[in-house]
């Protein structure tokens, strides 16, 4: 690996937006470091993307790991360049029926292990002056979906604390954006919307493009607001919906 060559950390690198964003890297050169909980698809995955792409076995909601994951991944291949925090749960149900435990369960993944992966993942950044964040949040911070609860409050968040350490880590070379995707062609999606015609018609009725779209389209949003494309470009949280967001 010669040392102009960037590093990455995917966080739920695995399977659909992750999976999309670490084959993006890698296709463009970027050693690619996932992270997820099933280590088989984790195995598969890596075996998939070839040379540049490695993992490492983790389940985020266990904050204690984070520290020691984020050490080893530094002593192995150097700091990381790039971060994108993509790991994430979704639980629909009644907003009376979430009990204290599912809602923490969920603040916990979405939210708190992306503030503690990227606090540690920032101390090492500050050390060499640059870096590039790239949180992904979701429509259901833009605007209200019913069922989700939990996870409207995390992604709320999420779109909150990129513009917070936007300002504060920008002036230390540290760029921190989001992506928000809209209604995406992935395993979760499909389960989600096909069982459910009328939800999947209301989502292609308010998307000006009238279809859904490719992880693909994600993952290269990402990969231009983690690369010196978008060096003069911080504390965004850019739509990537057909217009869903906007649409009528």
């Amino acid at each position: 690996m010669n040392s102009n060559t960037k590093i990455a950390i995917v966080t739920g690198g695995a399977s659909g937006l992750g999976l999309a964003t670490a084959t993006t890297f890698v296709n463009n050169g970027i050693k690619t470091i996932i992270i997820g909980r099933d280590e088989k698809k984790l195995q598969d995955a890596a075996t998939k993307l070839g040379s540049l792409c490695v993992y490492k076995v983790c389940d985020l909601s266990n904050l204690s790991l984070i520290p020691g994951l984020v050490n080893g991944i530094v002593n192995d291949f150097g700091v990381p360049d790039i971060l994108v925090n993509n790991a994430g749960i979704n639980m629909k149900k009644p907003f009376v029926e979430v009990s204290d435990q599912d809602f923490q369960s969920i603040i916990q993944t979405n939210l708190t292990s992306v503030f503690v992966l990227s606090r540690e993942v920032v101390k090492q950044m500050t050390t060499v002056g640059s870096g590039s964040i790239v949180n992904i949040s979701s429509m259901a911070s833009q605007y209200g979906i019913p069922y989700v609860i939990a996870y409207t409050a995390t992604k709320s968040a999420i779109e909150g604390m990129t513009r917070a350490m936007a300002t504060e880590l920008s002036p230390q070379g540290i760029r921190v954006n989001c992506v928000a995707p809209g209604f995406i062609a992935t395993d979760m999606s499909a389960k989600a919307l096909d069982n459910d015609p009328a939800r999947k018609q209301k989502v292609l009725s308010r998307t000006p493009m009238g279809k859904l779209g490719n992880p693909e389209d994600v993952a290269e949003a990402v990969l231009y607001l983690a690369s010196d494309a978008a060096k003069y470009v911080t504390g965004v949280v850019l739509p990537i919906d057909g217009g869903n967001s906007v649409g009528f």
